[in-house]
């Protein structure tokens, strides 16, 4: 990845110097955003915009005295996942791709795969500190109600269909926290974080062999409704189709032409789920119900997206996926939908949260395809906005998605976006190219 313009920060001091100076920037950590195409910038961003890393940054990890994690500085999710587990703790967030950083998993509120269980990022900070426009730390408390000179009545008015989703198309804004989470950075840079965390159990994973969804969803569906019960003994449940297992090795490959659920759960809660939820389902049998050991199901999960990557970039193409959760009420919907995408004569492939009727397909197009699979997504999000769905519930929006967002704002978002960036950056240097300026 080449820019015109790049710059390394490795400390929170020439930060502040930089942000005193004005100039537009893009800042970013690690390099695995899905929505920021890091290998083309230059024709993604203004001539004066700088691309601003900042995983140069020395991290620190420590725990508090209420046992929350504080995080300084680029630290990844893999890094803070064992430093808790060897204090026998352990949090709650878990995106797919570890090696991201977790300050700026907080600016897109990425979510992982536990929300099942422990809700989204944005409910499991604490406290965040950031430096602000004139290059001065601050801090902000998830108990402290946020107070604005905007009126955000209309805004959260709008917002209401979408407050039991992982994340809406547009921030919270409704405690101090939400000033920086999913906001990505166009208000200003997190340089700390105080996240929840819980003690240390041991856990299991039960894996589902299904039939292709293409060709039977509705053992799908029955799984998808009896689990929604279980969120209190059931961490995650996972979805990866049979196109998707295909790019592994078959040694790592747990179906055979199949399709796979997975469930995270507490070793404890082992039989009661397996009595009062595995044994009734009808349309799974028995014999197609395993468990699987914990470290080969994390570099199953994390193997899929990475083989998909690499075959996109092999093939010279950005990719095209989706990132859309939808109610209860409309999962069957979004299947039927994506169904109909197995028909165009592009290659695809469907995994993600499942049980959270959030799920990412995946179009696997040659570069003539591109534009046509581009015509196909802006059909998916014309839909996704008349089932009150969320397009990005996620990875964020970045630059890839501004022009599929675009349509879920309104007066009311885009008076608040441009208030804000009135208060909290009125040089327009932080991220300029980003959503609030749509």
């Amino acid at each position: 990845m080449t820019h015109e313009k790049t710059k390394s920060f490795y400390n929170w001091e020439e930060v502040k110097g930089h942000i005193k100076t004005g100039v537009p920037t893009l800042y970013h950590s690690s390099q695995t955003s899905t929505v920021i195409p890091f290998e083309n910038l230059s024709l993604e961003l203004q001539a004066s915009t700088v691309l601003g890393n900042l995983s140069t940054i020395k991290g620190h990890l420590e725990f508090t005295k209420e046992n929350n994690l504080l995080v300084t500085g680029f630290v990844t999710w893999k890094e803070a996942k064992e430093f808790c587990r060897s204090q026998g703790r352990e949090i709650m967030t878990s995106p797919t791709e570890e090696l991201a950083g977790v300050l700026a998993g907080i600016a897109t509120s990425c979510t992982g795969e536990r929300s099942f269980g422990f809700k989204n990022l944005r409910s499991q900070i604490v406290e965040l500190h950031y430096i602000d426009f004139e290059g001065i730390e601050k801090k902000l408390l998830a108990d402290k109600k946020l107070v604005l000179p905007i009126d955000l009545s209309f805004y959260q008015k709008d917002f209401a269909p979408y407050k039991n989703f992982k994340n809406a198309p547009y921030p919270r804004l409704e405690v101090e926290t939400d000033l920086m989470t999913g906001t990505e950075g166009q208000l200003g840079i997190i340089t700390s974080a105080v996240l929840k965390t819980i003690p240390y159990e041991e856990e299991t994973y039960l894996f589902l062999l299904l039939p292709k969804w293409e060709e039977d969803f509705e053992p799908h569906l029955e799984i998808f409704n009896a689990v929604q019960s279980f969120r209190n003994q059931i961490r995650a449940v996972e979805f990866i189709d049979s196109n998707s297992l295909s790019y592994l090795p078959a040694e790592k490959n747990p179906g055979k032409n199949q399709d796979v659920v997975f469930l995270e759960l507490r070793s404890s809660d082992f039989e009661m789920i397996y009595e009062n939820l595995l044994e009734k389902l009808t349309l799974v049998s028995s014999e197609n119900i395993f468990e699987m050991a914990s470290g080969k199901c994390r570099d199953l999960r994390v193997s899929v997206p990475r083989a998909i990557f690499e075959v996109n970039s092999r093939m010279g193409v950005t990719k095209k996926g989706t990132d859309v959760q939808v109610s209860a009420d409309n999962f069957r919907e979004l299947l039927k939908f994506y169904k109909s995408y197995t028909l165009l004569g592009v290659k695809y492939n469907l995994f993600g949260h499942f049980g959270d009727a959030h799920l990412h397909f995946n179009f696997m197009p040659t570069k003539d395809q591109n534009d046509f699979c581009n015509h196909e997504l802006e059909r998916l999000y014309t839909e996704v906005l008349k089932w009150h769905g969320s397009p990005f519930a996620e990875h964020g929006i970045g630059l890839l998605k501004k022009k599929f967002i675009a349509p879920f704002y309104h007066d009311n978002e885009r008076i608040v976006f441009r208030g804000l960036k009135k208060i909290f950056d009125p040089k327009g240097q932080f991220f300029p190219e980003g959503f609030m300026s749509c």
